[in-house]
């Protein structure tokens, strides 16, 4: 639904994404009150919200993360990329680490929750016209969480180290991998003492059976 109103241009236009509509009239009510800041349109879904981007040209988006259709993340990519001048605020129920890193890493200005208060709300929309980042300290947790969290094993082998490693799963010696990639068997010694030392084993047996348990190849 988009609702416009006549541009102020010494007001903040402020565009709310959401799929319940009583969560958008509760904001919109809360911008209506603000001196500075006024509802420029609403949005169910990330298509609309693409829509109205393009139709509106807001200041700053309030973004849902958690819509059908496009979700808020790839709302806020689409919306990052077309109009970058648009400041996006994800205002979310809940936080999931991998949530907060991916919209913030779409292009994201802010992440907050859903019962931030009214005063914080307000100064995360007016910071983020000033280019400053607002972030939930649940937030700020879940990318400490994610910065400190140990790699996964596997995740530094290349694409030709996987091959190599599906074909250890399935059995192969050295040769025969060799012949199956029409490769040399000196390449594939180097690829599967790569393997090894990346995965921290020391026999084909232990990287198979680690390859196994944490998914790594098909």
């Amino acid at each position: 639904m988009l609702n416009q109103h006549p541009a102020q241009t010494d007001r903040i236009r402020v565009l709310i994404v959401d799929d319940h509509e009583m969560v958008r009239s509760g904001l919109a009510a809360f911008l209506l009150g603000a001196p500075d800041m006024e509802p420029v349109g609403e949005a169910g879904n990330g298509e609309e919200a693409i829509r109205s981007c393009e139709q509106i040209q807001p200041d700053v988006v309030l973004m849902d993360m958690m819509m059908p259709g496009i979700d808020g993340v790839d709302a806020t990519r689409i919306i990052h990329e077309r109009w970058p001048q648009i400041r996006v605020i994800a205002l979310t129920s809940f936080v999931d680490d991998d949530l907060v890193k991916r919209v913030l890493q779409a292009g994201a200005m802010s992440y907050l929750l859903k019962n931030v208060a009214a005063a914080e709300l307000a100064s995360a929309i007016r910071g983020a016209m000033g280019g400053r980042a607002t972030l939930a300290p649940e937030a700020t947790q879940a990318l400490i969480s994610q910065a400190t969290r140990p790699a996964a094993p596997g995740h530094d082998l290349s694409p030709r180290e996987l091959d190599v490693l599906a074909l250890m799963k399935r059995g192969l010696s050295n040769r025969a991998i060799a012949d199956e990639l029409i490769i040399s068997r000196s390449t594939v010694d180097f690829h599967v003492s790569n393997i090894l030392g990346k995965l921290g084993v020391s026999s084909r047996t232990e990287a198979v059976a680690l390859a196994i348990q944490h998914h790594l190849v098909d």
